[in-house]
């Protein structure tokens, strides 16, 4: 240990008198250690034993060698320690292949501070045939701060505009995991999705920013499915897709200050595509959302089949939308590239749903659509306090198979059977 390191590490015990037990590890380095000393992350997690520099295990940041071996081994390192641990990213840029980061591991407080830049390679095929280019599996306490993420989709999209191409990668996924915190990312220009979680519990996200073109195929902002304890609060998505998808069996979603455009909205759906999927969707708030030129605003679309299931206890809380084609919409008919059987009908039940304060413009005459099924009417449907328009005009409401109630000011007027 150099005099150096040694004053350092007596400087902070004396700041930070649980720091005490601090060991200096050979991953960490004496620039890594002054920048630590001066940034809130010391202080807020004063317990943190461990540093790891993924430099220190040779990834180069000029975006040039591929630093994935490198990465996935300052993982293991952090996994397999019995200490919280923090893995560090310096500015740079960074090139990843496909990668997966598994748990189960020794403790559950790993902290991922990305000051740097993660990139896809150039050859879109390389990331496109594992369907996920960076992975967290089985993960139990984790924080990612920070950092951007270079998904070279439009390698990609250019591809699918001219032929036959892979449906493409999503940049971020997590698979099976819970307590997981994510503040700051950015994720640019996804191949497809831009972060999904499935399958996972208690996940925050705060902060986040999603872009994509605007003609970009199939780049939902974030998708949520078979999880529960969700929230995303404070983000900005524009992209070519969903801003934020909503998938089956998916309980307990928090989504507030949400800004949304170019995309399709706010999805609920699509549900019932699959025999087996659990088609549940059940409490979920989506509150102060801003959503300007997009196709659509608050959306809920089941697919035309025998499929059982529930959209329950669904409140849409404040937003202002800006030249939005379709503000509100509930489709039961969906059915893209008529790959439904004919006449089927959606057996999923959509029901208690809420509409509160919302108001802007529509950019078409009809901005309140409810095409419910015949074979389960939508129930229990409420409006209150919607005002839009239309070129300065009233707008329509279109509706079939809806029973509902209107409270409070309500334009266009006429919506719900009573």
């Amino acid at each position: 240990m150099t005099l150096s390191n040694l004053f350092l590490l007596l400087l902070i015990s004396s700041l930070f008198p649980h720091s005490l037990q601090y060991t200096i590890n050979p991953t960490i380095d004496s620039t890594l250690s002054h920048t630590l000393l001066s940034s809130s992350l010391l202080s807020s997690t004063s317990s943190v034993q461990k540093f790891i520099n993924v430099k220190n295990f040779g990834a180069k940041n000029d975006g040039e060698k591929d630093a994935t071996p490198a990465f996935l081994n300052a993982w293991n390192v952090a996994c397999n320690s019995i200490v919280p641990s923090i893995i560090y990213v310096p500015k740079g840029k960074y090139l990843l292949k496909p990668l997966k980061f598994e748990g189960i591991c020794k403790n559950s407080n790993i902290i991922f501070q990305i000051d740097g830049t993660l990139i896809a390679p150039n050859d879109y095929s390389e990331v496109a045939m594992s369907h996920s280019w960076i992975v967290f599996h089985m993960i139990d306490g984790l924080q990612i701060k920070g950092g951007v993420l270079d998904g070279k989709g439009k390698y990609l999209w250019d591809c699918k505009a001219s032929h036959q191409c892979h449906m493409g990668a999503k940049s971020l996924s997590f698979d099976n995991s819970k307590n997981i915190v994510v503040d700051g990312l950015t994720s640019m220009d996804s191949q497809m999705f831009h972060i999904t979680i499935n399958a996972c519990q208690d996940i925050k996200m705060t902060r986040m920013k999603i872009f994509a073109h605007a003609d970009s195929p199939n780049t939902d902002g974030i998708h949520i499915a078979q999880s529960t304890g969700i929230t995303i609060i404070n983000s900005d998505f524009r992209t070519g897709d969903d801003c934020i998808s909503i998938g089956p069996n998916t309980r307990n979603l928090w989504i507030e200050g949400i800004y949304c455009g170019p995309g399709h909205g706010i999805s609920i759906g699509s549900l019932g595509r699959e025999s087996d999927e659990g088609v549940v969707v059940q409490n979920v708030t989506v509150k102060s959302v801003t959503f300007r030129g997009t196709d659509n605003g608050f959306r809920i679309k089941t697919f035309s089949t025998p499929i059982n299931g529930k959209v329950k206890d669904v409140f849409f809380l404040g937003a202002r939308m800006i030249d939005v084609r379709n503000p509100i919409i509930i489709d039961q008919n969906y059915c893209p590239h008529n790959s439904c059987p004919d006449g089927q009908g959606s057996k999923i039940q959509i029901s208690k749903i809420v509409y509160k304060d919302i108001r802007g413009t529509s950019s078409s005459e009809t901005a309140l659509i409810f095409d419910c099924s015949p074979k389960k009417p939508c129930m229990g449907l409420t409006l209150q306090d919607i005002k839009l328009t239309y070129q300065n005009k009233i707008p329509q409401c279109q509706y079939e198979n809806a029973y509902g109630q209107v409270f409070g000011f309500m334009q266009p007027s006429k919506c719900f059977i009573h």
